[in-house]
């Protein structure tokens, strides 16, 4: 490796002001009144979106493949163009009342590095590309993390392309519609490994008064529903002690569900979302109630602990009150844990480019969770104003947007390999 031309490293910035105006940009495509994006996947807004970025990654001198599934991988090529590249990636996907950094900041961040790169006239051994992965959110075709998961072998093709929206429109013909079916075999492309930089979705970072999150892994999610059996009677004539009041049961085992996350800290989440009551009438007595249970915790045994600890307490509550309960877990999905070396690089960059940091867990799925099953992947996170997403508030400081993607940059250059820098 030839580094006589290659100025001190460490030094490297990327440019802050381009990235804010390109995010403003992309943002743009389907802006809302209040403030958001509603850019769902494989509309209209979604092909502007895509033809947008793919023309800032032309202009930036990448080459474009596209495979059957619509992943987009945007390829600068390297020195040694046999090696797998190193992925940086994320969604441009949004939510219907999205906002402008979820996913968006990844794929941005990932085209800004590699224009930083041509700034500097700084040459790589392997390749870099920037992947922008298809329905990520899944707020229009399930299931969620759809691209990267079809790319990973989750699922097939086909059953991704039979997926189908609330007016029957199927993903095949959608993205045959916007012009997005390409040639290549989804998981035909190595991947040498994969960071995605995103905003965390969360408080912790805010809280904290962190720049940085250095993430460790994604927690494992098991998703139940849940029925109590009582019996429908009139409010008014049947006693008290005669009841078989399926809401009240429910309701104790709803908040058993919080105490739950709590005996299982520090990574424990306990949420029930949905609640449907029969008949659901002021005066008569619940006959039954349907709840979701969401538990989620870092490993898939916490999981699993977690799992007992409320079949546990249905099953005591049952014995109790003499209504029957079942839970019936509908999705899984596993906790995964990101590369050692992916996260350390991560830290070193952080810590190198003096920001401050803190570990965090990632309690939302992201693409890096399918690729982590690839590639050595990690994940950076900067703070989102009041930890909101998925809603057209969210925000981020152009200073942190700037902090995340510096950080990108240079965990990407600890696995890249810089053969020799210009400079222009």
């Amino acid at each position: 490796m030839d580094q006589r031309n290659t100025p001190n490293l460490d030094q490297l910035r990327i440019d802050g002001e381009r990235l804010w105006a390109s995010l403003m940009e992309l943002a743009q495509i389907g802006a809302t009144p209040k403030g958001g994006v509603c850019r769902l996947t494989l509309t209209d807004l979604d092909k502007q979106g895509r033809d947008l970025m793919i023309g800032w990654a032309r202009a930036a001198g990448m080459s474009v493949t596209i495979d059957k599934i619509g992943n987009v991988f945007m390829r600068r090529p390297g020195s040694n163009d046999s090696l797998p590249p190193i992925v940086l990636g994320s969604h441009i996907d949004t939510q219907p009342t999205g906002g402008k950094f979820d996913g968006n900041f990844g794929v941005l961040a990932g085209l800004e590095v590699v224009r930083t790169l041509n700034d500097f006239g700084i040459e790589t051994e392997a390749p870099i590309e920037v992947a922008s992965w298809t329905n990520e959110e899944g707020s229009r075709f399930v299931p969620v993390m759809m691209g990267s998961g079809v790319f990973a072998k989750a699922f097939t093709l086909e059953h991704a392309y039979a997926a189908k929206d609330v007016e029957g429109k199927t993903v095949n013909g959608e993205l045959t519609r916007i012009g997005y079916v390409g040639e290549q075999e989804p998981g035909d492309h190595p991947i040498g490994a994969y960071f995605e930089a995103h905003i965390e979705q969360g408080p912790l970072l805010e809280d904290h008064d962190k720049t940085i999150g250095v993430v460790t892994g994604v927690l494992g999610i098991r998703w139940y529903d849940c029925v109590v059996t009582g019996m429908e009677a009139h409010a008014g004539p049947t006693p008290m002690a005669l009841r078989k009041d399926a809401l009240q049961v429910a309701a104790r085992l709803m908040q058993e569900v919080v105490a739950c996350a709590h005996r299982h800290p520090p990574h424990g989440r306990g949420t029930v979302g949905v609640v449907q009551v029969h008949p659901n009438s002021r005066n008569v007595i619940p006959g039954s109630v349907k709840f979701s249970i969401d538990l989620r915790n870092a490993t898939d045994a916490q999981c699993d602990a977690m799992d007992a600890d409320i079949r546990g307490v249905a099953e005591r509550l049952s014995q109790e009150t003499g209504l029957p309960i079942r839970i019936d877990q509908v999705s899984a999905y596993p906790a995964q844990g990101f590369h050692p070396d992916c996260i350390d690089a991560v830290a070193r960059a952080a810590e190198k480019l003096g920001y401050s940091n803190m570990p965090v867990v990632s309690g939302a799925g992201h693409d890096a969770v399918y690729m982590a099953r690839l590639a050595p992947s990690g994940m950076i996170f900067i703070p989102c104003k009041d930890g909101i997403s998925h809603n057209e508030m969210e925000d981020a400081k152009p200073a942190d947007i700037e902090a995340g993607c510096n950080v990108l940059l240079h965990a990407m250059l600890e696995r890249v390999g810089v053969v020799r820098s210009v400079q222009k």
